[in-house]
């Protein structure tokens, strides 16, 4: 009974962090797609759980057991929603028979999963908790977004301590990422992204560029273009013109204007760019 008093609790449920104030939520990520019920009974089993939380759906168009490409939106959007909001992630989830069920507290975000290693990609610092979760030995299931991630994501968006969900876990699987290498005289980075537009996203970050850039003169290259101009807005080139710019989320990002970059660029994931200085 006292659970289910929490739950209901949990329609009025505010989590405080400073000034702000906001209903709990739940943000699904996954590899499921649209076309069959896959996504619906994950939402109907939080809501069965906790009807009074919100359920935000990040995309569920990431390609099979593709974590790269999970992490990658992940790691781009998470801190965009409040901090103590719970993110499901059900990408590759039943593929290795001992990767775990974990809930791991990583920047004050929680994270529902299977330990594949994708959550070792969405952030550099430590995590915070980290718990395998309680599962009953009875329980075989071919669908843990369900029956195991989406009730332990909502027991957290309904305030339960993390540390009460299953038993403490020292490290999790953590994926190798590809590093920008960057000195005094240049930048090394690779495409890791091709976007729905054909932008090719890249590692190099707008930080390293402020910092060896200043009062240098550059250029930038990448299959067999240079360039010696980064712009701050797309349409600043005009219509089939390349564009460079740091994006939204501080990565230098490549791509033809109202035109796709991979197909005329013949660049794609994995692509190598680099930015030399002169002084």
């Amino acid at each position: 009974m006292w659970l289910k008093s929490v739950y209901f609790a949990a329609v009025k449920l505010t989590k405080e962090h400073g000034e702000h104030q906001y209903m709990a939520i739940i943000t699904l990520l996954t590899d499921s797609g649209e076309a069959d019920h896959y996504v619906a009974a994950i939402k109907a089993k939080i809501l069965s759980t906790n009807p009074g939380v919100k359920i935000v759906d990040i995309t569920h168009a990431i390609g099979s057991c593709d974590l790269a490409h999970a992490a990658f939106v992940l790691r781009s959007v998470f801190r965009d929603f409040p901090k103590g909001t719970t993110h499901l992630v059900g990408v590759h989830s039943t593929s290795n028979h001992d990767d775990a069920a974990i809930a791991v507290q990583i920047e004050d975000h929680y994270f529902v999963g299977a330990d594949n290693g994708l959550f070792g990609l969405v952030s550099e610092k430590p995590h915070q908790h980290l718990v395998e979760l309680n599962t009953p030995a009875s329980t075989k299931t071919t669908f843990p977004e369900k029956d195991i991630f989406a009730l332990a994501a909502a027991k957290l968006a309904s305030n339960v301590n993390i540390t009460t969900l299953g038993n403490p876990m020292p490290t999790f699987k953590k994926m190798i990422d590809r590093q920008m290498k960057a000195s005094k005289k240049q930048i090394m980075g690779h495409v890791i992204r091709v976007d729905n537009y054909g932008n090719l996203i890249t590692n190099i970050t707008k930080q390293a560029f402020d910092i060896l850039s200043h009062e240098k003169i550059y250029s930038i290259q990448f299959g067999g273009e240079k360039f010696r101009r980064i712009h701050t807005q797309y349409n600043q080139a005009d219509e089939g013109e390349c564009f460079l710019l740091f994006n939204s989320i501080g990565l230098l990002e490549i791509g033809i204007y109202k035109g796709n970059a991979t197909e005329l660029l013949g660049l794609s994931y994995d692509s190598m760019v680099t930015i030399s200085f002169e002084e």
